[in-house]
């Protein structure tokens, strides 16, 4: 799976590097709401049109575009084509143009952010909740935990998969979902004992 769906940051220079961690942030939460309060395929349409002229504008390898949204494209028309049956295709259009807009400029947000930016955006901004008993450092934490177990758990899945080719063993799925589901349990322990033996959740 390619960077682009799994956060990884990539330095430039463009508008959308420079443009502040938090501005970005507040962009993709004011779409997401207008999206799922406005229905309208029209609008589904330009979003995801908007949302992929910004990730040529944050020079996206549209080959490592392509390559990022084949596996979520065919889930999408599949969807699209059920809810062309239930709903009609303004409808299908609509939900489906949705969700790869958002997919795209989330996309978009973590190739041109830095992780400790948007980490950081988050602490600021949940502080003033601390007296509604939010945490905003855990907050942060968990989000840097899940930004770092996606990548690695796929890693895992192609390495787990690359062993069982190499025996042979490609059509067991045993084989090569047990070893898969021993390391990622494994990974986590590790994960857990480290935060631990920093004092980490201890409270």
């Amino acid at each position: 799976m390619s960077s682009l769906l799994l956060g990884a940051h990539r330095p430039g220079r463009t508008v959308l590097h420079r443009t502040p961690a938090g501005a970005k942030l507040l962009a993709l939460v004011v779409v997401s709401l207008v999206l799922a309060v406005v229905r309208s395929w029209q609008l589904a349409v330009v979003t995801l049109v908007v949302a992929l002229a910004l990730a040529v504008l944050a020079r996206t390898p549209l080959r490592e575009l392509g390559r990022s949204l084949r596996g979520l494209v065919l889930v999408a028309v599949l969807l699209g084509g059920w809810l062309v049956v239930q709903s009609g295709w303004p409808r299908a259009v609509e939900t489906v143009g949705d969700l790869l807009a958002l997919v795209v400029l989330a996309g978009v947000l973590t190739t041109t952010t830095p992780v400790d930016a948007m980490l950081n955006t988050l602490v600021r901004v949940l502080r003033p909740l601390r007296p509604l008993g939010v945490d905003a450092e855990r907050v942060a934490l968990a989000c840097s935990l899940v930004l770092r177990a996606v990548p690695a758990t796929v890693d895992l899945a192609h390495e787990t998969r690359d062993a069982a080719l190499a025996r042979g063993l490609e059509r067991d799925l045993r084989a090569r979902l047990t070893p898969f589901v021993v390391r990622v349990v494994a990974d986590a322990h590790a994960t857990g004992e480290a935060l631990h033996a920093r004092g980490i959740g201890d409270d």
